[in-house]
């Protein structure tokens, strides 16, 4: 039995146990929420977060501000997901819209080196997670065969729990948070002060403090400080 066959056997009976279920409403309910706040604070035309000017994805924040009215409508873009979401009829809609947002932001603040890799990495997962779950109305538009992803009809609701599933979900969720702790050796933090904070437990403290003086002070490129703190480091 190949691959394609063994989810078209385990999906029907995902869709019918409870537990799949609550998890999808958890997972559509987290993403709605995530989108309301920043949705609003652009619609009524606010700068985003309270990060500095030099800081890398403050930089970002700073221009996208300053686009017109491009901004409130990237806000009106994410209170339209957020509440077709929250709105069982649409969610699958909604799923699909929330995709290529989460992933910009999702590559957007590895790039920044930005502290919150984590929470959005999850978000990232649990938008992945309603796709899939929505599979069954959604793979008309993938370029696959549909007789080769056939779906069999929905077994009885079960509650039996998941325990395989949710002891993966556990994984993934500490592998993103103890992952990310080590994903770089050097990140800028959320302000200065936390940048210099950070400077004890760094191997190289001299060269962490020019790092950080090189982002808030001089307020030079990422790459540039990234580049300067390595040769300080005699890498």
């Amino acid at each position: 039995m190949n691959l394609l066959n063994r989810l078209a056997t385990f999906y029907p009976e995902a869709k019918g146990n409870k537990w799949f279920r609550y998890f999808a409403v958890f997972c559509r309910i987290g993403l709605a929420l995530a989108f309301i706040p920043s949705g609003v604070v652009k619609v009524m035309g606010e700068r985003f977060t309270a990060l500095p000017s030099n800081h890398p994805l403050g930089h970002y924040f700073d221009a996208l501000h300053l686009t017109g009215f491009y901004y409130p409508f990237i806000g009106a873009g994410q209170l339209v997901t957020a509440a077709l979401l929250l709105i069982p009829r649409t969610a699958v809609l909604g799923a699909l819209m929330a995709f290529p947002i989460i992933l910009n932001i999702c590559v957007l603040v590895y790039a920044t080196r930005f502290e919150g890799t984590r929470i959005t990495t999850l978000l990232l997962f649990a938008n992945v997670y309603l796709l899939c779950w929505y599979f069954d109305r959604i793979k008309y538009i993938l370029p696959f065969k549909h007789a080769d992803l056939g779906i069999p009809e929905y077994k009885p609701v079960n509650s039996r729990f998941p325990f395989a599933f949710f002891g993966i979900v556990i994984a993934i969720i500490a592998v993103v948070i103890v992952g990310n702790h080590f994903l770089y050796d050097i990140r800028p933090g959320n302000s200065a002060l936390e940048c210099t904070n950070g400077c004890a437990g760094n191997a190289n403290p001299e060269a962490c403090n020019h790092f950080c003086d090189c982002i808030y002070n001089q307020g030079k490129p990422l790459n540039v400080c990234v580049e300067e703190y390595e040769k300080a480091s005699g890498r």
